[in-house]
């Protein structure tokens, strides 16, 4: 506890001066989640993730992998299938009391028209002048849990990330982050905390001014060749307890409960601050002898202003089952969006194997 608290109060200044100095929703693909199972619960992973998503969720959640090797896989598609988002990620053990992963995300729009060349020299529309591009954000994490057996039920884990953005030929970023989770157990209860982008994370991005001058020269906007993009650091902290029912024990259930607090000034959930916001989720799993599960989880309450500038409160409700064969596993999640289109909600599956 001396050593969280001393971790606070040394990033608590850089936070407080962050807010005047970076942008809010800095690598918020980094923030949609992996696993159907997790995305089922509302993103509620903090203190429950025990497989190989943990490189993400948690580091720490590495350790109650129990198989040698462990990986998983997810595709996504939002907005009518215009953007997909993909995910990869294989876990191993070192030793009896350390793991490690590498995690893959990809985020992506593709076959985006080109037009700048639309008109030929005569001004006449040359379709064949279009070429394509695409907009895609990626991230690599290398992921380490250990277990300190001197003090019981405590995971400590850590993750080492490296961000590439790019926008066809005109424009590409990289960064470097690193994010650090804990987790404690005691009887039936899971309690854990995820630290994202602890140091901050610094994303440089380079502009290929050549492509872009003229389109800028027409509109009078200002260009410049190179930018820094800053990601404040994210403090998650989540609270789970399981149960199980019937004479032999085959029903169970699990419950959770995360809170997400950000320092980048004033967002719009539930509760919000020019200090900190508090984003929470909850989430529950009903499973039969641990091989057929059932999820629902909710979140993201937002105050949304209506055209008569009336307002009024939304949330994001969340489902999905899942199946367990032996070491092979798969989840299906029914997610919203966000009600930005006419069909929000998005379907997502994903795989996990161990051997």
């Amino acid at each position: 506890m001396r050593l969280l608290y001393a971790l606070f109060c040394f990033f608590i200044p850089f936070l407080l001066f962050g807010q005047a100095t970076a942008p809010k929703y800095s690598n918020e693909f980094l923030s949609i989640g992996v696993g159907a199972r997790a995305l089922g619960m509302a993103r509620t992973q903090t203190a429950l993730v025990n497989d190989v998503t943990a490189g993400y969720w948690n580091p720490a959640g590495l350790l109650e992998i129990t198989n040698k090797y462990e990986g998983a896989l997810m595709h996504a598609e939002y907005f009518a299938g215009i953007a997909k988002y993909d995910y990869a990620a294989f876990a191993t053990s070192i030793d009896s009391v350390s793991h490690l992963a590498v995690s893959a995300i990809r985020f992506g729009v593709d076959d985006i028209p080109d037009t700048r060349f639309l008109f030929d020299a005569n001004g006449a529309i040359n379709y064949n002048n279009i070429t394509f591009f695409s907009a895609a954000d990626y991230a690599f994490l290398v992921s380490y849990a250990r277990r300190f057996p001197k003090i019981s039920g405590l995971k400590l884990g850590g993750s080492v990330k490296i961000i590439h953005r790019n926008v066809g030929s005109f424009a590409n970023a990289w960064g470097f982050g690193f994010d650090a989770g804990l987790q404690w157990s005691r009887n039936d209860w899971q309690f854990g905390l995820m630290a994202r982008d602890v140091t901050s994370t610094f994303n440089a991005w380079s502009i290929n001014t050549v492509l872009l001058r003229d389109i800028y020269a027409q509109t009078g906007n200002r260009l410049s060749s190179n930018s820094i993009e800053i990601t404040l650091p994210k403090w998650t902290a989540g609270l789970a307890r399981s149960f199980r029912f019937g004479n032999s024990k085959n029903i169970g259930l699990l419950t959770a409960f995360d809170a997400d607090f950000t320092f980048d000034g004033k967002r719009n959930v539930l509760v919000r601050s020019n200090a900190v916001s508090i984003d929470p989720h909850i989430g529950v799993e009903l499973d039969y002898k641990k091989l057929a599960f059932i999820r629902m989880g909710a979140g993201d309450v937002q105050r949304i202003k209506d055209f008569d500038s009336s307002t009024y409160t939304t949330f994001q409700p969340n489902f999905g089952v899942g199946f367990r064969m032996g070491k092979f596993g798969i989840d299906y999640a029914l997610t919203d969006i966000g009600d930005q289109s006419e069909s929000p909600y998005s379907h997502v599956f994903s795989l996990k194997a161990g051997f």
